[in-house]
C-alpha cells in the first residue's frame, strides 16, 4: 500500500469537473456528517475499525497501525473493487478521503490494479471544506421573499425557478419547512455541515451578475443553521413581503399539513404550549383531533402572526407589501418580477419609494 501510483491529483475545481463517480473511502460516521454532494460511500473501515487503527496509531505508532490496517483491509479488497466497478462501468472513478492521504491512495493503488482509470482529490475532503466556506462567501445580488406563515412563499419560489430565475431554495435543501410542523412528512434532516455543502454546490452555479431569489429564513431551519455568510448577505439584500388573504393562507396550510397523520399533528401543537398557550394549544388540538384543520390553523396562525410582526420590528427594516392574493403561484411570480423590475433590484439598487408603483402594476398585471 506504499508506493502507490494514480493517474491524476487534482484540486477541488478541477476534481469536480472530471469524469466518473466521485468514491468517498471515509468511514460511514464521516460521511454521514457531510461529504460532497453526488459521492457515494464507499468506506476502507468501519467506524470502528477507524478508531481501533487511530488508536493503534497514537500508542504504538504509524507502523504498527499499517500493518493492522493491512489486516483489517485484506478480506475487503476484492469486494471494494467490484463495487468501484458496478459504481462505473466506463472504468472512470473520483476518490477522495479526508486528507488526501493513505486512505484515498490506498484505494486508488489498488483500483489502478485492478483496471480502473483513477482520479484523487488534492488535500482531500477537508480541502473541498475550504472550498464551500470560500464559495459561501463569494457575493451574489440577493432578492429576499418575507411574508406570514401560508403565503404561499415556497411555491412562488418553484414557479421563479421555472420562469428561469436563481433560486436557493433553504427549506428544501434543510428538508424542513421552518416551523413547529416544518418535519412533518419530510425526510430527515441532513447534518449543518452537509447543508453547506448543499448550498455551496448551487451558490456556486449562480451567475453573479443576475440576483439569488431566497426565502426568508431565520439563522436556523429545523436543526440545520444557515451559514453565517449567507445570512449576512440575506440582511443587507432588498426583501419584499408577500401577502395573501387570511381565507388564502389557511387553505394553504391546510393543503400542505392536512396530509400529516393526526398524532404528528398533536405533538407539533403541543411543542407550541409555552407560546401559544394553553388554553389556545388545547382548543387547537382539540379541532385537529374532530379534522377541523381550518380551525385549528386560524388558532396556531395567532403565534405565528405575532412573531412574525415582532420580528419586523426588532429589524426595523423598511419592507414593501407586495399582495398576491387571488393569484396562482406562477401569476403571483411573474408579478413579483414586474416589481422587482420597476424598482431595480435585478440590478441590485436598494428600493426607494415602491409603494406608489403597486397598484397602477397590479391592474396592469391583472
Amino acid at each position: 500500500m506504499i508506493g502507490y501510483r494514480v493517474s491524476q491529483l487534482l484540486s477541488i475545481t478541477d476534481f469536480w469537473q472530471a469524469s466518473g463517480p466521485i468514491l468517498d473511502v471515509r468511514s460511514p460516521g464521516e460521511y454521514t456528517q457531510g461529504h460532497l454532494p453526488q459521492a457515494v460511500s464507499l468506506p476502507l473501515f468501519s467506524d470502528q475499525e477507524r478508531a481501533q487503527v487511530g488508536t493503534c496509531y497514537k500508542r504504538q505508532g504509524k507502523e504498527t497501525a499499517i500493518e493492522l490496517g493491512l489486516e483489517l483491509v485484506g478480506p475487503k479488497m476484492a469486494g471494494l473493487v467490484r463495487q468501484a466497478k458496478t459504481l462505473a462501468p466506463d472504468r472512470q472513478v473520483r476518490v477522495h478521503c479526508w486528507r488526501g492521504g493513505m486512505r484515498s491512495g490506498s484505494v486508488g493503488w489498488l483500483l489502478e490494479t485492478s483496471g480502473l482509470d483513477v482520479t484523487l482529490l488534492a488535500g482531500g475532503y477537508k480541502a473541498f471544506r475550504q472550498w464551500v466556506r470560500a464559495t459561501l462567501a463569494a457575493p451574489r445580488p440577493m432578492i429576499v421573499v418575507g411574508g406570514m406563515t401560508g403565503t404561499g412563499k415556497t411555491d412562488i419560489l418553484y414557479a421563479l425557478k421555472d420562469l428561469g430565475e436563481q433560486v436557493l431554495d433553504l427549506e428544501g435543501l434543510a428538508n424542513h419547512r421552518g416551523s413547529s410542523y416544518g418535519a412533518l412528512m419530510l425526510p430527515p434532516q441532513p447534518s449543518t455541515e452537509q447543508f453547506e455543502n448543499l448550498i455551496a454546490e448551487q451558490w456556486i452555479g449562480f451567475d453573479s451578475q443576475r440576483p439569488v431569489w431566497v426565502e426568508a429564513e431565520s439563522r436556523r431551519v429545523g436543526t440545520c443553521c444557515v451559514p453565517v455568510e449567507i445570512v449576512t448577505q440575506m440582511e443587507a439584500a432588498p426583501t419584499l413581503e408577500v401577502m395573501r388573504s387570511e381565507a388564502e393562507r389557511l387553505e394553504i396550510l391546510v393543503d400542505v399539513y392536512g396530509q400529516a397523520q393526526t398524532d404528528e399533528l398533536v405533538a407539533a401543537t403541543e411543542r407550541l404550549q409555552k407560546r401559544l398557550g394553553g388554553l389556545r394549544t388545547q382548543q387547537a388540538i382539540e379541532h385537529i383531533k374532530s379534522g377541523e384543520l381550518v380551525a385549528a390553523t386560524a388558532i396556531i396562525l395567532t403565534y405565528y402572526d405575532r412573531t412574525y410582526r415582532h420580528d419586523l420590528v426588532r429589524r426595523g427594516k423598511q419592507i414593501p407589501q407586495v399582495d398576491v392574493s387571488g393569484m396562482s403561484a406562477l401569476q403571483a411570480a411573474k408579478w413579483l418580477r414586474c416589481q422587482v423590475d420597476e424598482w431595480g433590484w435585478n440590478n441590485n439598487d436598494n428600493p426607494l419609494h415602491v409603494g406608489d408603483s403597486l397598484a397602477s402594476n397590479r391592474r396592469r398585471f391583472c
